[in-house]
């Protein structure tokens, strides 16, 4: 019999990849979604679309959950609305998740749960792995309280695996959607003081990794998913010109970005220098390590 799994956020970025993938190691697929059925079908594959967490309680129950589901971060200028949609889709989201797999008659036996390397604050230059201390800021607590939820389902019977994912790059859609037509026609370049680290990782190796998650019984706890080798927004900027061989030469200053974005301009104005080391000290392999080749193949089309 197939092994059964329950996928939040499935037709978004990440998932759209990751849902094809599991069908393809024989697995079957609940996905949650908001979308019409027809266009979960269209987006994923063979699966079982649900509309509603809900209709799940009392269920037989699934092997394995990975919730991946939370509205875009850097899709709207964050008020104070905004930050509540963005706390309700990650934070609220996981809590029912949670209370509804309480009613299964069965356990799963992992739960991947999402989060982020917005986990740690700004970190400036420091070199940042899973036992870093975190900076006070929205994006730490935001992520602390998704993982919080995510976490009070481990049990004796269920291990649960945190995603703290970095800048996603990949091919038709994600981050670099945004970036693409300004540094097409010549109009891209570095952002504020182009020091900050960008902690990008390939959509490839993300979704691997929690597919590794999912699959490596020892593994638990959280684990950051970036790649091994983080470069500054100004090395970022400059192979992605390089890739689209066009001129990086007009930077975007901190302070017109503060003006523009408010405090959501944290979010390209800092960053990390993360390193995945729970990952490679366990045994995972990445793909991309180098980001020229990484937005070669994210650019193609």
């Amino acid at each position: 019999m197939d092994k059964k799994i329950l996928v939040t956020g499935g037709t978004g970025f990440i998932g759209q990849a990751l849902c094809p993938l599991l069908i393809s190691k024989g697995y079957a697929l609940t996905v949650l979604s908001r979308q019409p059925e027809g266009d979960v079908h269209a987006v994923c594959g063979r699966v079982e679309a649900l509309s509603d967490l809900r209709l799940l309680k009392n269920h037989a129950g699934f092997d394995a959950v990975i919730n991946l589901a939370g509205e875009g971060i850097a899709d709207k200028r964050w008020s104070d609305s905004r930050k509540r949609e963005l706390l309700d889709s990650r934070i609220a989201l996981t809590r029912t998740l949670a209370e509804v797999i309480e009613t299964w008659k069965k356990a799963p036996e992992v739960v991947v749960s999402g989060s982020a390397v917005g986990f740690y604050g700004d970190q400036g230059s420091n070199p940042v792995t899973e036992d870093t201390a975190p900076e006070n800021e929205f994006t730490h607590r935001m992520c602390r309280d998704w993982e919080k939820e995510a976490l009070a389902l481990e049990s004796e019977q269920t291990r649960v695996c945190l995603s703290r994912t970095g800048i996603v790059v990949g091919p038709g859609g994600g981050f670099l959607k945004r970036m693409l037509l300004p540094f097409k026609l010549g109009l891209g370049g570095r952002i504020g003081s182009g020091h900050q680290y960008m902690p990008w990782v390939h959509r490839d190796d993300v979704v691997s990794a929690l597919v590794w998650m999912l699959e490596t019984p020892d593994a638990s706890g959280p684990y950051n998913v970036v790649s091994p080798k983080p470069v500054t927004n100004r090395q970022f900027t400059a192979t992605l010109a390089k890739v689209l061989n066009r001129p990086a030469i007009f930077p975007v200053p901190a302070k017109v970005l503060e003006v523009a974005l408010g405090e959501m301009a944290r979010l390209l104005l800092t960053g990390q220098q993360a390193f995945p080391k729970k990952l490679t000290d366990e045994g995972f392999s990445f793909k991309y390590f180098d980001p020229e080749t990484a937005l070669k193949d994210a650019t193609r089309f």
